[in-house]
């Protein structure tokens, strides 16, 4: 095909530009490519196209919302349009108008179900991805209405027994309404339910409401019917609503008639409708006697392309399967066993760090889901979703979800080494060629060692999709290929020993490029602390370099380069004691938080407490975090609303407090909170599994100046217990023989 470059493509482009008075869009992308690196890839082709969709959807929003504020919109839209909020944003001339402060939700379904409804915080259900959504309200036969969207108080709730669902309250005016959505099972098939619970002072309606709208904006409808019994609706032709009643009233509207709220008081009703513009809106409406409760059942088929059977107690059976935490913190409980929903709910097959948003794949988020799955005992899962990365490989070993990210290789290698030995195994011949293709490719990729040169050895410049700025010669990814290769190396340890000499000699040589590099950086920013690339100032992209310390723990935990980053990081970074990332996400980042937690918790540094309750309080009311937070508002401001990788740092957290490996040792207990310690009701964790095996632990206060820890354990060899070290908290640390199993703690002095 390079025959395209012959075509005078730019001339035309540049002559129509300037004969319609527009900006040169080569010259403008020549410019803007002049701030970055120089690049093979300009920005992955993917994050382009998903880049396009999004402000697609924010082009038709701002032709449609800002004309037409009298319907009813999803509670993003009330308070960021509403001058009189803080949410509120100015237009102006902005092309598009985009859900900018209140970007949360929440996913619920079944496992293995592919199919991940959400719920936003007012209740609203968008049953299929990207599709359109179903409202309630309450209409008094006088007076205002109760529409949960318009309202600033509401209660809500993720309910974990039994079936994931969203309960959703709302009161205003003497009406209440309740909203409980979930999916279940009805003859073997997947069903997304939508239970409503309405009562009122006096005497209306209860309202199901049909909406073009999500929580990113206009999701179009153009047709819907209501069946002849009045218990159903078809829309678009091919997907069903059916409620449990018919309804007594129905009326249906369309775009130039305005939303149907406007015409629920017509005398004449209305049984179907089409709009060529796709704003169909239907409201069906059931009796809603004074001082009586109205019930209604709400069910929407999700229809997959492969009809699964889905066993009954699926939820049950996933549950059984997990790491499990018992403390007297009924916050910090419930965020962790909400994270392990999130955790199987996303994990169908492959691992996706969202349900709407990022319903796609990543090799970066991926590894990072994949090793809370690992430590969650959810084994299965891992392996299942481990699986889908061959295909991914190119020919060279490039491990590719996106083109121009050179993290990816190390981080599958990196997770397929964690995956062989928390289950005891050696690396399996049908892996062999994937690991060595892929460690051979970090080393070509690299840049010659021999120049003079800050970026020598490291590298080339890639689009960092963990938001460190424009493309560069990231550390981040420097620090991956390094934990990919000496993972490559010791995976081939037991059968090759000629490969893993090659990898590790190959990983010796990349860290000493990456430490010459960082000499240059010291002696320019006259400290020792990591900048994001050799060549920027420190700021916020510098959390990436924490990956040497967390996860990947390729450096010591008291390395002056690793904690005088969180030193510049905690004092010029964070808010709120949460970390600000103030490059495109532009808000507070719970899983980047948590990093840093992660370092300061392997140095021993009693700040890590602090970050963890800063994350807690961060987590909305179903315990689910959006990628970024407004740093006001404290909604969702960038990213998907339920972020997974963000549920995957809170269970890794938790966990690495109670147990975590540091090299040949375990270290027990040594993040988990004083304050936890209170009672005689013991503190449990476990089973955990580690790379030397499983391990459940327990903590037990014996008097006010002792505690006893005690463990059991189900190592992966017989005689190969690894050394141990019980660090709790207040207390004198104690390193105990491998034959031990239980210990008795002395407070320490003040």
């Amino acid at each position: 095909m390079t025959w395209l470059k012959w075509l005078p493509w730019r001339y035309v482009v540049r002559y129509v530009a300037h004969k319609n008075g527009f900006i040169d869009p080569i010259a403008l992308l020549a410019r803007l490519h002049n701030f970055a690196q120089p690049s093979e890839v300009g920005e992955p082709i993917e994050l382009l196209r998903a880049g396009v969709v999004f402000h697609a959807r924010g082009l038709i929003n701002s032709r449609v919302i800002q004309h037409n504020l009298d319907w009813v919109w999803p509670y993003w839209i009330s308070r960021q349009f509403d001058p009189a909020d803080a949410s509120f944003i100015p237009r102006a001339f902005s092309i598009t108008h985009i859900n900018l402060t209140h970007r949360n939700w929440t996913a619920i379904g079944l496992p293995d179900c592919p199919e991940l409804p959400i719920v936003d915080p007012r209740g609203l259900l968008t049953p299929f991805l990207d599709g359109w959504s179903l409202d309630s309200w309450v209409v008094p036969e006088q007076g205002d209405c109760l529409l949960p969207s318009r309202s600033l108080q509401s209660q809500q709730q993720l309910l974990l027994s039994g079936n994931v669902s969203v309960r959703t309250k709302t009161s205003e005016h003497g009406m209440t309404l309740i909203s409980e959505a979930s999916v279940e099972l009805e003859d073997g098939a997947a069903v997304c339910k939508l239970r409503l619970k309405a009562k009122s002072a006096q005497s209306g309606h209860l309202v199901l409401a049909l909406r073009p709208q999500n929580p990113e904006g206009v999701s179009f409808i153009h047709q819907v019917k209501l069946n002849s019994e009045r218990t159903a609706w078809q829309v678009d032709d091919n997907k069903q609503v059916r409620f449990s009643q018919a309804a007594q009233r129905h009326h249906v509207s369309t775009y130039r008639q305005g939303d149907v709220y406007i015409h629920l008081q017509d005398a004449k009703e209305q049984a179907d409708g089409v709009c060529d513009v796709g704003m169909v809106t239907a409201a069906a409406m059931f009796a809603l006697p004074a001082e009586q409760w109205q019930e209604l059942e709400v069910s929407v088929p999700l229809a997959t392309e492969q009809q699964v059977q889905y066993q009954q107690d699926a939820w049950q059976q996933e549950k059984q399967k997990c790491c499990k935490l018992v403390c007297p913190d009924e916050h910090y409980q419930f965020l962790y066993d909400a994270a392990l929903a999130s955790l199987i709910l996303h994990s169908p097959e492959d691992v996706y760090p969202g349900p709407y948003t990022y319903k796609r794949f990543w090799f970066r988020d991926a590894a990072f889901i994949i090793h809370a799955l690992l430590c969650a005992g959810l084994t299965e899962r891992a392996e299942r979703a481990l699986n889908q990365f061959p295909p991914r490989q190119t020919l060279l070993g490039y491990f590719r979800s996106q083109e121009g990210e050179w993290d990816a290789n190390g981080e599958v290698l990196w997770i397929l080494k964690r995956y062989f030995d928390m289950n005891g195994r050696q690396l399996p011949e049908d892996w062999h060629s994937a690991v060595q293709s892929g460690a051979r490719w970090i080393g070509r990729k690299r840049l010659p060692d021999k120049a003079d040169i800050p970026h020598a050895g490291l590298l080339p410049p890639g689009f960092s999709a963990e938001h460190l700025g424009p493309n560069d010669y990231y550390y981040w990814d420097d620090f991956w290929g390094v934990a990919g290769l000496q993972a490559a190396a010791e995976m081939f340890a037991p059968t090759d020993k000629a490969l893993q000499q090659e990898f590790s000699d190959e990983a010796g040589k990349f860290s000493a490029a990456i430490d010459n590099s960082l000499a240059h950086c010291q002696k320019r920013l006259k400290r020792p602390g990591m900048p994001a690339s050799p060549y920027r100032r420190l700021d916020a992209g510098a959390i990436g370099s924490l990956a040497a310390g967390y996860p990947a723990q390729l450096w010591a935990a008291d390395d002056p380069r690793l904690l005088d980053t969180v030193e510049f990081l905690l004092q010029r970074c964070f808010v709120k004691n949460a970390f600000y990332q103030d490059m495109i996400h532009s808000g507070l980042n719970a899983y980047l938080t948590l990093h840093v937690a992660q370092v300061l918790l392997r140095a021993k540094d009693p700040r890590y407490l602090t970050l963890m309750d800063a994350v807690a309080e961060l987590a909305s009311p179903t315990g689910q975090w959006p990628e970024a937070i407004h740093p006001a508002t404290g909604g969702g401001c960038m990213g998907d609303g339920h972020h997974v990788w963000a549920a995957a740092e809170w269970l890794l957290m938790i966990r690495n407090c109670f147990v975590r490996e540091e090299g040949p040792q375990l270290v027990l207990c040594s993040g988990v909170p004083q304050r936890w310690l209170t009672s005689a009701d013991p503190v449990r964790f476990g089973p955990a599994p580690t790379s030397f095996g499983a391990v459940s632990i327990e903590i037990t206060l014996t008097g006010s100046e002792q505690a006893q820890v005690s463990w059991q354990a189900d190592w992966h060899a017989a005689g190969a217990a690894p050394a141990v070290e019980v660090c709790l908290p207040g207390y004198q640390p104690v390193k105990v023989a491998a034959t031990d199993s239980t210990v008795t703690l002395t407070k320490a002095e003040a």
